[in-house]
């Protein structure tokens, strides 16, 4: 099926000035570290404040067939889960992942004078601060894209966005996760990942916007004694 391409664009371009940017503000004023670098991240409820601003703002959006939830595990960071049912005709077998995170790399140094890891500042059209380009935009632009296509009268499949909270430690805790919740993600047949590379060598991967990335392995021979 076909969609108005510019109206999709339109509605992208005006949530994103009017929805996105304010909630990203929001989000960069709380300093929701990652585990590995916040021991204390349950009690001090970083995490979960930020996964609470986004499931808030998802509710508020019209994204027809869609349902918000919270996935918990004892003693493990949250996962947000948003599931959109097919639209507009599209076939109900099959799922699309869109995958994102929400916790943040700690403070670090080399900040510009009135700048800051939580202090969110807009100079033009960038938006200063800790974690609103990692990876704190994915919940917000997924969900867009959803409702972009809804409103340019286009179709989707089963889409689920997963949204979790210890990517910048390791996602030591995803995997937990996505085992318990095999069964509800059922057949995925594509997985968008707002924030990755190419992991491995067999399978294909479309990436796009790299960071200057370098991956690589390096052998390296050192004498054993004195010449």
């Amino acid at each position: 099926m076909t969609y108005d391409v510019s109206a999709a664009r339109s509605y992208i371009s005006q949530t994103w000035t009017d929805e996105i940017t304010p909630a990203l503000v929001d989000y960069i004023k709380v300093p929701a570290l990652s585990p590995s670098f916040d021991a204390d991240w349950e009690a001090n409820g970083h995490l979960r404040k930020v996964i609470d601003l986004a499931r808030e703002w998802i509710d508020r959006q019209p994204v027809e067939g869609m349902t918000v939830s919270v996935h918990e595990i004892e003693g493990r960071t949250p996962v947000l889960l948003v599931e959109v049912a097919p639209f507009g005709g599209a076939s109900s077998t099959g799922t699309v992942i869109l995958y994102g995170h929400l916790d943040k790399q700690p403070e670090m140094t080399g900040w510009r004078e009135d700048l800051g890891p939580w202090k969110p500042v807009i100079e033009g059209t960038r938006l200063y601060g800790r974690g609103g380009a990692d990876d704190g935009y994915a919940a917000f632009a997924s969900i867009t894209a959803i409702a972009a296509i809804q409103c340019a009268g286009g179709s989707h499949g089963r889409c689920v966005l997963l949204i979790e909270a210890s990517e910048e430690s390791g996602s030591p805790d995803l995997p937990a996760h996505v085992e318990m919740l095999a069964d509800w993600l059922g057949s995925v047949d594509l997985v968008v990942c707002l924030d990755s590379g190419c992991a491995t060598f067999d399978t294909m991967w479309l990436t796009s916007s790299l960071r200057g990335l370098v991956a690589g392995t390096i052998k390296i021979d050192v004498v054993e004694e004195g010449i």
